[in-house]
């Protein structure tokens, strides 16, 4: 029994410190939208995404590949880039076979993060691939952090729902000795019959901001599952599909 690898869940980038990501696949969640995103561009052929933690540095590098730059600061576009964050803005005719440089209020700056406190795998996570990621967090064995993008530091409801549905659906391959972890877990059995309502019910920061922008299209994919099933890994400077089977 006590062979099993540990699960943690990190409510928030500003609790990541308290967690050792050394040992540990570190999934980040950001499920409204920067994940989302990620996992739908590339399932739509996209060759790679690479996130940057600055919108300058996305425009730099944009222009010097020849990439497309993408990304939000408080839900809108990004003074200076080309495209937002929204998945919808990704089908397979725009972004078949180029890269994505993409920037967003919190999500590519808790894999940053991840990466710059020594994850040696890091991958993201959203709904439209809830079962991708499951499937790879049960076949790897290894100690998993579950790292919620949250707001601004703050706790979203969002990005711990998607926790609590990973943990529902791998928690007897873990061990889990984490009070966040069991949170989510008991949120997300809460919740599970409706996402989209229960968030409008709960009157949900991220959703009272995206519905304020006309954005209930996009609130409704990011919270529906297995929309665009592929794993997106951070391999050499950017998220590719992980090929390993």
């Amino acid at each position: 029994m006590n062979n099993r690898p540990s699960l943690f869940t990190s409510l928030s980038p500003a609790l990541l410190h308290l967690y050792d990501v050394r040992e540990s696949i570190v999934v980040i969640i950001d499920v409204l939208r920067a994940t989302s995103t990620i996992a739908t561009a590339l399932y739509n052929g996209a060759s790679s995404v690479i996130p940057v933690d600055s919108v300058q540095r996305c425009i730099e590098l944009g222009g010097q590949i020849g990439a497309i730059t993408a990304g939000e600061r408080d839900g809108k576009v990004a003074p200076g880039l080309a495209y937002g964050n929204s998945p919808f803005e990704y089908p397979r005719s725009f972004v078949e076979n180029k890269t994505l440089v993409l920037t967003t209020t919190n999500g590519t700056k808790l894999l940053h993060m991840a990466l710059n406190n020594g994850a040696p795998t890091v991958i993201t996570g959203s709904f439209p691939n809830l079962s991708a990621v499951c499937d790879y967090l049960v076949a790897e064995k290894r100690n998993v952090i579950l790292g919620c993008a949250a707001w601004k530091d703050r706790f979203n409801l969002e990005d711990t729902l998607f926790a609590g549905a990973v943990i529902d659906r791998i928690r007897e391959h873990f061990e889990i000795n984490c009070d966040s972890s069991q949170m989510a877990a008991t949120l997300y059995q809460e919740a599970r019959e409706d996402l989209y309502e229960f968030m409008k019910k709960k009157d949900a920061s991220h959703y009272h901001r995206l519905t304020g922008y006309g954005l209930e299209k996009d609130i409704r994919y990011c919270l529906a599952a297995d929309g665009a099933n592929v794993l997106p890994i951070f391999i050499d400077g950017r998220l590719v599909v992980n090929q390993a089977i």
